[in-house]
């Protein structure tokens, strides 16, 4: 493979997302989208918060923080019991 030939196929919408990349889509759309719940000042990873967004019609918890320019995503999952009554209020 060449990064030309990948760099083409992009832009002539030849590509797929595996199992994997999609996961990561849906989670790039749920960040996009999402709401803050939580906000962690100094966690011991530094300032972070809880994102709650949606891959389609799956709440999605995301916890992100600053990693010098870039945002960190820190953990995925989706909110249940008995830590959560439902995706915004906490068990």
């Amino acid at each position: 493979m060449e990064a030309e030939e990948i760099q083409a196929k992009i832009r002539q919408n030849l590509y797929i997302y595996t199992a994997h990349g999609d996961i990561e889509r849906q989670v790039e759309e749920a960040l996009l989208k999402g709401e803050i719940l939580e906000q962690y000042p100094n966690t011991g990873r530094g300032e972070s918060c809880l994102v709650l967004g949606y891959a389609g019609e799956i709440a999605i918890h995301i916890v992100c923080g600053w990693r010098g320019e870039k945002i960190a995503i820190i953990t995925v999952y989706i909110p249940s019991s008995p830590n959560f009554i439902n995706p915004r209020t906490r068990g």
